[in-house]
């Protein structure tokens, strides 16, 4: 039987016979009886408003009344439960080969973030656009101490939405996605890469220093944890020299390289062709570019056709100790702060010096050396927009070239303009 009387007290308003609104402390709430089932919808309006409350009960009882024409339920899924069934679709996807190991790591580790922020046992058809304004702050909050950049916070909300889309094409939500605060922009294509990057004195010094690093492991690799140091050291030198993603170096097989010769002033120079997968590409491009060798992919290969001496390398790990498993990313960022420390390189946390700014470095190299945005960004696997957008204005030595490539100086000592 509906209620009867539409003002129970200043503090309780009945809405439509049916629900009730009550102030409980400062804020108004929502309760309605489910006879379907068996059990009352109780939720705060999230207000103090009187007038406001009752707009969004009426509101909130028409919702529920138009899902239970639809049939739907009201009670569904708590956040944890919710992110739990959305994880073992995206492992399906990781099956399907749709998306990368890596990958699949990096949205659990975003949602991971989200649940410690949202409340793992909060009710999905609770949530509110609203609910995750503050998200940044809270994050940055938890990660006090260390570097949270806003485009990793980004990422996160924008695989958040993409989990909340999903919800709401299955109606376990009733919001489509959330409103999260607008992140003041920042300007990562001068500055914040050129810090990020390395010179070109810096990367001698870590190569040297890498090397004596693998050359000391390798003086007896039966010893624990010798051959893992070696790899990861090979493993960075590798990445100064191809400019690869650590999701693509990290899935190379030997089968995805070929060694070669080139010939330069007379001399024969080793080369790699390198193919990059599809299926391992963050951008699903399958693509192939060389590099100058450097003997540092031939060395790593002498080196484990005598440790794992098998017939057949095509499909064994490039980066791996046993050639089936990938090396782990924290022995790779041990071993670049042993090597950072060998060759002094300044400023490593202010500058956000981390494995990938070989990547940055390489783009970068290849940008002062000449080469067209359009090839950097075949070899890197990107689109020339983002090379010219990350990368045009990160050294002033270009832009000094630029500026006066139409000017020249005389016999006389006069600049004339061509």
């Amino acid at each position: 039987m509906g209620l009867k009387k539409k003002y129970v007290g200043d503090d309780q308003i009945v809405i439509f016979d049916e629900a009730l609104i009550q102030k409980r402390g400062e804020f108004w709430h929502f309760r309605m009886w489910l006879a379907g089932e068996g059990t009352y919808v109780r939720v705060s309006l999230r207000t103090q408003n009187r007038q406001t409350a009752i707009d969004k009960a009426k509101t909130f009882f028409h919702q529920i009344k138009a899902d239970q024409a639809n049939g739907k339920t009201y009670f569904s899924l708590t956040a944890e439960t919710g992110v739990e069934l959305y994880l073992e679709q995206r492992q399906k996807d990781l099956d399907a080969g749709l998306i990368v190991k890596g990958r699949y790591g990096t949205i659990r580790t975003h949602l991971g973030h989200w649940l410690d922020f949202i409340g793992r046992k909060t009710k999905l058809k609770e949530l509110d656009r609203t609910d995750c304004e503050n998200y940044f702050h809270a994050r940055a909050q938890e990660s006090a101490g260390s570097t949270l950049s806003q485009s990793t916070v980004k990422n996160e909300q924008s695989t958040i939405n993409a989990m909340m889309e999903w919800f709401w094409r299955r109606n376990e939500v009733t919001i489509k996605e959330f409103d999260f605060k607008k992140l003041p922009r920042v300007d990562s294509s001068d500055d914040a890469i050129r810090r990020a990057t390395f010179t070109r004195e810096e990367v001698t010094s870590l190569r040297r220093a890498l090397l004596v690093y693998a050359a000391d492991a390798a003086k007896d690799l039966k010893k624990p944890g010798n051959l893992k140091k070696l790899v990861t050291a090979y493993y960075l030198l590798i990445s100064s020299i191809t400019g690869l993603r650590t999701g693509e170096q990290r899935q190379l097989t030997w089968g995805d390289i070929r060694f070669d010769v080139a010939t330069k002033n007379k001399i024969e120079v080793g080369i790699v062709a390198i193919t990059v997968r599809a299926e391992t590409s963050k951008v699903r491009k399958r693509r192939q570019f060389l590099v100058q060798d450097d003997g540092y992919f031939d060395g790593l290969f002498k080196i484990m056709a005598s440790v794992l001496r098998r017939k057949n390398y095509a499909d064994c790990l490039i980066f791996s100790t046993n050639g089936t498993s990938m090396i782990k990313e924290q022995d790779i960022l041990d071993t670049f702060a042993v090597a950072v420390e060998k060759a002094d390189i300044d400023n490593v946390s202010k500058r956000k010096i981390v494995p990938y700014s070989f990547r940055h470095y390489f783009i970068t190299d290849r940008i002062k050396s000449g080469l067209s945005y359009a090839r950097v960004a075949q070899i890197c696997g990107t689109s020339v927009t983002q090379i010219e957008k990350t990368y045009y204005h990160i050294d002033k030595d270009v832009m000094i070239t630029d500026a006066l490539a139409s000017y020249f100086v005389s016999d006389d000592g006069v600049i004339v303009t061509t």
